[in-house]
C-alpha cells in the first residue's frame, strides 16, 4: 500500500476487520517491521521477483515504453481489420484499449468464444454509452503476442 501518512492517520479505528486494518499493520510494521499476522510470503516473494523483472528489463521506462509498442501496434492492426478504438490515439492509455463494435451485426459473445479458442481472452465493454470491447497490452504480453491476436481475429473474419 502507498498512502500518505497523514491520511492513514485518519483511518484509525475504520476498519472494519482485523485483517483489514492498514492502519494497525502500518503501526505494527512502523514500530516491529514485521506483519500483524502471518505474513503473506508468496505474495512478497511475487512482489521481489516482479521487481527482479522489471529491473532485467530496464526499469520504469523501458517496460512502458513495451506497452506504449504493444498499444500502438494493436490499434494500428485492428484498424486495418475494420476496429475502431473508443478513444483517440493522443489520450489513449498503453494499458487496455477499447474498441468499437465494428457494425450492429457484431455479435461479441461469438467473437469472444472463437478468440478465447485460440488462447486469447478479451474483455466486455463497460462503457454505457457506447458498444465496446476491451484488449489488454500489458503483463507478460510482446508484440509477437499481439501480432498472433490480429491474426486470430483477421482469420475469424
Amino acid at each position: 500500500m502507498i498512502a500518505k501518512t497523514d491520511i492513514l492517520k485518519n483511518c484509525c479505528g475504520n476498519a472494519r476487520s482485523l485483517c483489514l486494518d492498514l492502519y494497525d499493520q502500518w503501526l505494527e510494521m512502523d514500530k516491529s517491521g514485521k506483519w500483524r499476522f502471518t505474513s503473506p510470503t508468496h505474495t512478497v516473494r511475487a512482489f521481489y521477483q516482479a521487481l527482479l523483472e522489471l529491473e532485467e528489463e530496464g526499469g520504469i521506462k523501458a517496460r512502458n515504453l513495451r506497452y506504449l509498442s504493444n498499444q500502438h501496434l494493436l490499434s494500428e492492426g485492428m484498424d486495418k481489420l475494420g476496429y475502431r478504438p473508443l478513444l483517440p490515439l493522443k489520450v489513449q492509455s498503453p494499458i487496455i484499449t477499447s474498441f468499437l463494435y465494428p457494425d450492429d451485426k457484431f455479435d461479441f459473445n461469438v467473437f469472444y468464444e472463437k478468440v478465447k479458442k485460440q488462447g486469447f481472452v478479451l474483455y466486455p465493454g463497460k462503457i454505457s454509452q457506447a458498444d465496446t470491447f476491451r484488449i489488454g497490452n500489458i503483463g507478460e504480453v510482446y508484440s509477437r503476442d499481439i501480432s498472433r491476436l490480429l491474426k486470430v481475429i483477421r482469420k475469424i473474419g
